[in-house]
């Protein structure tokens, strides 16, 4: 079985990165062919490819479209460069990769991990343009901080489950995760950075804004206040929601406004009027923009639904779960062995939430029986989670798409980045052992 997960990768890697064929056309193709190696019933892999395309789009579609118009509003109206101006400023351009990292990991708390990266690669960029450093240079401290968070943090949806499905306590998860994630944050994201210096990217040019002149941009505050409404709202959302005990119509309000999608959607209608018809730009040359940021998005779609049916492919055919009760049976120290339950299937499957979810069903009953402690557990089948991210994680293609990489320079800075991610979390979870 694991033999035939290989080969369905290997055969996407040629066919995109060799035989140059369209992505999503070279994910269906290797879904097909991973449903056939794995020996799944013929009537059943176009069923599990829709599901997968349907499942990953409908959580990712709304806001993805929405960050994308978003995004083109805050560079086009200015927002953007007066925030890269104000940065650079404030931390200088010897510092910018530290603060790129905080603002990342930050934000990131209370933003889903492509919820968080469409916000952000426009701000990334317009502090590219500003610094005319490399994009690839600032954007892995960026997105190093965001994938930390996504992976070793409540209320992120794996470390969340984790956290109930082990038995641990949400505060000690939380405390335990900060101290493991500083450190980790600081390697993979500025540290590394310095490696990738000499990595050039032209990235995509939907966030492309031109400079404007100093007089027509946008007020430092106005700027910051509209790009980071989105990270503010959903962080009320989820602090009401944790420290105010709601129930029935009050719990359904806060879940509805504390939606990524709804969310989104109020953060661009009063950035539309802020930085629209209030600063004097008209409705309808905002909604033209707005018409090119949804086109040049389809791509990016397309490509994500491709990785969501390979990843249905193996979740039906149950890979996962065989690769996972064969790796448990293993005499392996119980943090480290939840740590390779995760990192296994997230090789396979390519998302973390599913590696992370996974896992703790398989490592739940070590838990008890060995004594080990639960908090450092969930962090541990994080840290596995964020393993090795390759060619059937959308999270890949949305980095080398958006960066504008081939395959070789996004394995050599983007999954380099989340593998060092997840070794350098797991060596500080069994440090931290050794005194909690």
């Amino acid at each position: 079985m694991i033999f035939a997960v290989i080969l369905s990768v290997a055969l996407l890697v040629l066919l995109v990165g060799i035989g140059k064929i369209q992505p999503f056309l070279a994910f269906i193709i290797s879904a097909l062919a991973a449903g056939l190696m794995l020996g799944m019933p013929v009537d059943k892999i176009p069923a599990s490819i829709e599901t997968g395309i349907g499942s990953l789009l409908g959580s990712l579609s709304i806001i993805i479209c929405l960050g994308a118009m978003f995004g083109k509003l805050i560079a086009d109206s200015g927002a953007a460069q007066r925030i890269a101006h104000s940065l650079v400023s404030m931390f200088g351009q010897r510092r910018i990769t530290y603060a790129l990292a905080c603002t990342g990991f930050v934000t990131g708390i209370p933003l889903f991990y492509n919820v968080g990266f469409v916000l952000m690669v426009p701000l990334l960029f317009s502090i590219v343009y500003r610094t005319k450093l490399p994009a690839v240079y600032l954007g892995i401290p960026l997105l190093a901080g965001l994938s930390i968070a996504h992976g070793f943090l409540p209320p992120h949806p794996s470390p969340t489950a984790l956290v109930g499905q082990l038995g641990a306590s949400m505060g000690l998860t939380l405390l335990y995760g900060f101290i493991v994630a500083v450190p980790t944050l600081l390697i993979a994201g500025p540290i590394f950075a310095t490696t990738l210096r000499n990595m050039h990217c032209t990235p995509l040019e939907l966030f492309t804004a031109e400079e404007l002149p100093e007089d027509q941009l946008p007020g430092a505050g106005l700027s910051f206040f509209c790009a980071l409404l989105p990270v503010a709202l959903i962080a009320v959302a989820t602090l009401v929601q944790h420290l105010v005990p709601l129930s029935g119509e009050g719990a359904k309000t806060l879940a509805f406004v504390g939606n990524p999608s709804i969310v989104m959607l109020l953060a661009l209608t009063v950035a539309t009027l802020a930085l629209g018809p209030l600063r004097g730009i008209s409705l309808g040359k905002i909604m033209a923009r707005y018409g090119d940021a949804v086109r040049d998005i389809a791509g990016i779609l397309l490509i994500i639904a491709g990785a969501g049916a390979l990843k249905q492919i193996y979740v039906d055919s149950g890979v996962s779960a065989e690769l996972g009760a064969s790796l448990a049976a293993l005499p392996i120290q119980p943090l480290l062995l939840g740590w390779l339950v995760a990192a296994v299937i997230r090789i396979c499957l390519g998302s973390a939430t599913v590696a992370g979810l996974t896992a703790a069903s398989i490592v739940a009953p070590l838990v008890s029986t060995t004594g080990v402690d639960p908090n450092l557990m969930v962090l541990a089948v994080g840290a596995g989670s964020l393993m090795c991210s390759h060619v059937n994680d959308s999270g890949f293609w949305m980095f080398k798409e958006y960066f504008n990489l081939n395959l070789r320079d996004t394995f050599r800075s983007w999954s380099l980045m989340e593998t060092i991610v997840g070794l350098a979390g797991l060596a500080f979870v069994m440090l931290l052992s050794l005194f909690v």
